[in-house]
């Protein structure tokens, strides 16, 4: 039976629970299709509106003196549980509704190991959080240690660091409950971004790791097949939104290398995707990535439609 890792986007989530409640049903939907097609699923997503929501109510409930202020790592696992509990009923939905009734979905709360020495802490750039006026932000800055910067003429904002994923804590449980035929939502948001210590133990950082990273980083370490990464489009494109865009059916490694070299591929969006799809293409043999569209998954893997990424 093959393996494929799913990442899904937060932002393909909505913005709040009710909005949420609903999106999950589509990507339900799709997960059933490749399940009922015999692949073992794993199933990664993002959590920016969602863990921006959290971390926005717990700071300006801490201000007004309420409650006391939550760390970032904690908003990022209160997320996974938060995310995780409307997909996993979502898809366990689905599967009902496909005649798949042996399969059970489980969410697991993900640490991703980051090194402690990673340029990242030096320079963070990952805005998180509400937005302060310059005073307030400096203050805040003086108060904590935090950096804050201003954010596109819309106020200052808190930035944590964005470092590379080196493993999963818990890789281990996650192979053995996909071995027992369980659909796994796990990494969610990236995962909780977490050191380990000299004794051995770990501890959580105010850090944001790439979704797309950390899916790629659990493909590889449950050994998957295949990384789809789904997107707002069914195709990457070169030229994106000029009279000449071409859309790509298929790039090798040199080829991506070749369009990033050229700036075909926007930073925020699509360039952090085909990186990912590149890492793990090259990280064994046949194995494949795939960027495409939530509704057009199951096709992209049938290579009907999507951009397929392989080594050469």
């Amino acid at each position: 039976m093959k393996r494929i890792v799913i990442a899904l986007g937060g932002n393909a989530l909505g913005d709040t629970p009710a909005e949420q409640l609903e999106r999950v049903k589509i990507t339900a939907k799709t997960v059933a299709k490749v399940v009922k097609a015999g692949y073992e699923v794993v199933v990664c997503h993002g959590n920016g509106p969602q863990v921006g929501m959290i971390n926005l109510a717990f700071s300006k409930a801490s201000e007004a003196g309420h409650v006391p202020s939550m760390p970032f790592p904690e908003c990022t696992a209160m997320s996974q549980g938060y995310i995780g509990y409307h997909l996993q009923q979502a898809i366990d939905q689905a599967l009902i509704e496909a005649g798949i009734d042996d399969t059970v979905v489980i969410t697991m709360l993900t640490q991703v190991i980051v090194d402690e020495n990673d340029p990242a802490f030096k320079n963070p750039t990952k805005p998180i959080g509400t937005y302060y006026d310059e005073a307030t932000a400096k203050r805040l800055m003086e108060e904590t240690g935090d950096k804050y910067v201003e954010d596109a003429g819309r106020g200052w904002r808190r930035v944590v660091a964005s470092p590379v994923p080196v493993s999963i804590y818990e890789r281990i449980s996650l192979n053995t409950l996909i071995n027992a035929n369980h659909v796994v939502i796990a990494g969610g948001g990236g995962g909780i971004p977490v050191v380990k210590e000299p004794n051995g133990s770990y501890h959580g950082v105010p850090a944001v790791v790439d979704k797309d990273l950390a899916a790629e980083k659990l493909a590889e370490l449950v050994s998957a097949d295949s990384l789809v990464i789904l997107t707002a489009v069914d195709k990457v494109a070169i030229n994106f939104g000029k009279p000449n865009q071409q859309l790509l059916d298929r790039m090798t490694i040199e080829e991506a290398e070749k369009y990033i070299e050229e700036g075909h591929f926007a930073p925020g969006s699509m360039l952090p995707k085909v990186k990912a799809a590149m890492q793990f293409a090259k990280s064994g043999d046949n194995r494949k990535a795939v960027i495409c569209s939530l509704e057009k998954a199951d096709e992209a893997l049938n290579g009907t439609t999507g951009t397929e990424i392989v080594l050469k």
